[in-house]
């Protein structure tokens, strides 16, 4: 059977490529490691006004993401 009769095949085995909770846990970690470093850094005020949300949307995807399947 070819991919092309059944395209839902191809479309479910990359959602479950993308859709995994190591990867997502790591981008989310990421963005709260940004968030801090952006807090800490005394250059930009822009970059400090802006790390609490940072921080705080890493936090909340983390928090969503680990109820996500492995």
């Amino acid at each position: 059977m070819s991919l092309d009769a059944n395209p839902s095949i191809a479309r479910r085995s990359l959602a479950d490529r993308v859709l995994r909770r190591g990867p997502l846990e790591a981008v989310a970690t990421m963005i709260i490691a940004a968030g801090v470093v952006m807090l800490m850094q005394p250059f930009s005020l822009a970059l400090y006004s802006w790390s609490f949300a940072t921080t705080l949307f890493g936090t909340v995807m983390f928090t969503i993401v680990s109820k996500v399947r492995e």
